[in-house]
């Protein structure tokens, strides 16, 4: 016997009235899209994929008539577990709204559709010699619009900040149907309430990200990477610092490995040259651009002398090719972890970076004595501080997130840092969140959202625990991992 529709009678024909047979893949039909990182993000097995914003503010419309649950997609890629569905809801993919609208390289701003790829924009800025200011592991499938609901951060947020210091506009499409657009192309805005900051990093719980006008930055050059060997963490520190001091080298990137994940995934890649590297210590891969006509070579080559006169530096590997820098990226951005010990838990901190020596030696401590089976792995952006901290078993431990949760959050607060740095909370992290920011805090979050989605059809359970029409998703037991 077939079961019956969630769906309320016509919503379907309505949805196809909106954004005709094309736009609309149900069933069957999504069987060849990638479900990116979580195999539960096609669950609803209903998709709409709007061509322009006012056919999103429609469908928001419709839905919120409805009372049924929307939850906006880009590439899939987040790890929070943002993105996922269920029967019932309707999954609005921005992948055909795709268009970069507008470079304008004498004022240093991009204006474009939520459903442009990191990757496609960059493109899109080289001829001009200028970048977005952003970086990820997973930048040929995430989305503008899915970074700014993210607030996304990466390898270069130490210097240009997260997606929040990024956007100078945004248009987004309500519930109610109304659209907000704030499309202003310059960083002097004080026209009211800047309303436009509260959908970035919302993760799609208040309205839809349609387009944006981004800030861009020149080019700093081509870069020299290396992947020098540290004994600790402060090692590296004083490393990263002394590359930064020198007033010809321009730092680019400053990425961490604990050792055990550096020998680990270049063994898995094969990489013979980095395999042997000590699991005791610390890796640190540097980007760096030469600054006054200095090559880059030149200028990093000088600042690591000193740091190895110093007793800093165990050993380097400096790339003879571009393939073999490709390499060194590859270790740093692929997570072999999970595939030789599948079914670890992830967590992704930021901590104050005089602070940072003392907190990961403390952790290793606390979840030694707390199970000796576990183990830590670490990789993360050095300059800012964030930390990803993922800790494996021989067995799958996807069911102890809450229980190793408090280990991973002790002295954060204390110390200044957040519970959660760049991956947004989704399901896994809300009930840290409820902790962490209190009642007061739970409960203004819940009026703001309240203000801009009464019916709560947006992304519902994502974030906060879901109020209206549609049922709460139950608290994470697991985490997901892929491109950290």
């Amino acid at each position: 016997m077939a079961q019956p529709s969630p769906y309320p009678p016509d919503f379907l024909a309505d949805l196809t009235a909106i954004v005709g047979e094309d736009g609309l893949r149900q069933g069957e039909q999504l069987a060849g899209i990638d479900p990116g990182v979580h195999r539960d993000n096609l669950e609803a097995r209903l998709m709409t994929r709007p061509a322009t914003t006012c056919e999103v503010a429609r469908l928001l419309a419709l839905c919120s008539a409805a009372r049924i649950g929307v939850v906006p997609q880009g590439g899939r890629t987040g790890l929070a577990g943002g993105a996922v569905t269920r029967p019932g809801q309707l999954i609005i993919s921005l992948e055909r709204m795709n268009r970069i609208e507008a470079v304008n390289a004498g004022a240093r701003t991009a204006t474009v559709e939520a459903g442009v790829t990191l990757e496609r924009l960059e493109e899109a800025l080289a001829p001009h010699g200028l970048v977005a200011g952003i970086d990820l592991g997973a930048r040929s499938s995430a989305t503008i619009g899915g970074m700014v609901a993210t607030n996304a951060g990466g390898i270069e947020a130490f210097r240009y900040g997260t997606m929040r210091d990024r956007v100078l506009g945004l248009e987004v499409a309500l519930p109610s149907g109304m659209v907000l657009e704030e499309l202003a192309r310059v960083r002097k805005d004080n026209a009211g309430l800047p309303l436009r900051q509260l959908f970035i990093g919302s993760e799609g719980t208040l309205g839809i990200v349609t387009r944006a006008v981004l800030a861009l930055a020149p080019e700093a050059g081509p870069r020299q990477t290396i992947l020098v060997l540290v004994p600790h963490l402060d090692a590296a520190v004083s490393v990263m610092r002394a590359v930064e001091a020198r007033p010809e080298t321009i730092l680019t990137a400053a990425e961490l490995m604990s050792g055990n994940h550096l020998a680990l995934t270049a063994r898995s890649l094969g990489i013979t040259q980095v395999a042997s590297a000590s699991p005791t210590g610390f890796g640190l891969l540097l980007a760096v651009a030469g600054r006054g006509g200095r090559p880059a070579a030149e200028a990093l080559e000088d600042a690591l002398v000193a740091a190895s006169e110093a007793g800093l530096i165990t050993d380097a590997l400096v790339p003879k090719n571009a393939a073999e820098e490709r390499d060194l990226w590859r270790i740093r951005e692929d997570w072999a972890v999970d595939r030789v010990r599948p079914g670890g838990l992830w967590y992704d901190v930021s901590v104050p970076i005089d602070a940072l020596a003392d907190y990961l030696s403390a952790l290793e401590t606390r979840i030694r004595q707390h199970d000796a089976g576990l183990e830590m792995y670490v990789v993360g952006h050095l300059a800012d501080g964030n930390i990803h901290v993922t800790i494996n078993a021989s067995r799958p431990i996807t069911e102890r997130y809450a229980e190793i949760a408090p280990l991973i959050y002790e002295g954060l607060r204390a110390g200044g840092g957040s519970f959660s740095a760049e991956h947004g909370i989704g399901i896994e992290k809300r009930a840290s969140l409820e902790s962490w920011v209190g009642p007061t805090g739970i409960s203004l979050m819940q009026a703001v959202k309240a203000v801009f989605d009464p019916a709560g059809i947006m992304n519902p359970g994502k974030v906060l625990h879901a109020t209206g029409a549609e049922t709460d998703w139950p608290d994470a037991a697991g985490s997901w991992q892929a491109g950290l």
